[in-house]
């Protein structure tokens, strides 16, 4: 029989983040600065409830979501912080690596400045 999975209660709380990692009737409660300190915090109580067994199942969550937590963890190992509590199921085209998000103000330029600045085709 497999064993019951470990899961692991992301809570953000301004800045810090409480972890909870529980095992059955275990639990272990620990706070870390930020997201991805939090998770690598996860790794160690994970470790110390998983004792001597080689492979265990593990279960991170935000809010009951696992999707929601992949989703911010990503976002947070890639500098999106912008988008770090954005709900990850919401239609909301992130920006690709490399892509200008910078939005310019170009009221200040003349006709002829903008029409210089805009590509040909």
């Amino acid at each position: 029989m497999a064993a019951e999975p470990i899961t692991v209660h992301y809570v953000p709380e301004g800045e810090d983040w409480t972890v909870n990692v529980s095992a059955g009737e275990t639990v272990l409660t620990d706070q870390a600065p930020g997201l991805i300190a939090a998770r690598d915090r996860a790794d160690q109580l994970v470790e110390e409830l998983s004792g001597t067994e080689q492979r265990r199942t593990v279960v991170h969550l935000l809010e009951g979501d696992a999707f929601a937590f992949t989703t911010a963890y990503l976002q947070a190992r890639h500098g999106m912080t912008s988008m770090l509590y954005a709900d990850p199921r919401q239609e909301q085209a992130a920006p690709l690596p490399g892509e200008n998000t910078q939005e310019l103000d170009l009221s200040e330029l003349t006709d002829e400045e903008v029409n210089q600045s805009a590509p040909s085709t």
